[in-house]
């Protein structure tokens, strides 16, 4: 028999799971297996603190959304996470120059955005994603203000560095 709270439950993890698997899917670059992953292990963690914190969820939203990042960065931190077997090195391909408007615009971006590390890549997405501001990143995160404020700029400048000429218009300082 479900109760209520269940139900409650049930219908957060409905509602937020196409936003968390969308900025799960920009955290990994684009692996939609792991992006799934992360959301799975997200919801499973919702659900446990679910009956215990509901009370004291606020933002039941933005914590699921702390809690996704939280999981990324730790999976990042596992050397297994970053090891890929191939047969033979793989050489980057050259960048197409794509117009602002291009359909393949998000693959150019999201390629880019797996090029930068796993904190610079959850700063990004935690400003602009997700839209928080700098002082709930730094919640997010676990650091200060000024932290993020220097992460974001030093990602940016990151970001702007992998899009190089590829991306004029969006690259502009």
């Amino acid at each position: 028999m479900r109760t209520a709270q269940t139900e409650e439950y049930l219908e957060f993890a409905r509602t937020r799971t196409g936003p968390l698997y969308r900025s799960a899917c920009l955290l990994t670059g684009g692996d939609t297996h792991l992006a799934e992953d992360l959301v799975q292990e997200t919801l499973g963690r919702m659900y446990v603190v679910w009956g215990r914190r509901r009370a004291g969820l606020d933002n039941p939203a933005a914590y699921a959304q702390t809690v996704l990042v939280r999981n990324f960065l730790t999976h990042q931190r596992r050397r297994s996470s970053r090891e890929r077997p191939t047969a033979e090195p793989v050489e980057p391909p050259p960048r197409p120059a794509y117009a602002a408007d291009d359909p393949h615009l998000r693959v150019v971006l999201l390629a880019a955005l797996a090029r930068l590390s796993p904190k610079d890549r959850a700063v990004l997405v935690l400003r602009y994603w997700e839209d928080r501001s700098t002082e709930e990143t730094a919640a997010a995160l676990g650091v200060s203000p000024g932290a993020i404020r220097t992460r974001s700029f030093r990602a940016l400048d990151r970001l702007r560095a992998e899009l190089g000429d590829a991306l004029p218009d969006l690259v502009e300082h």
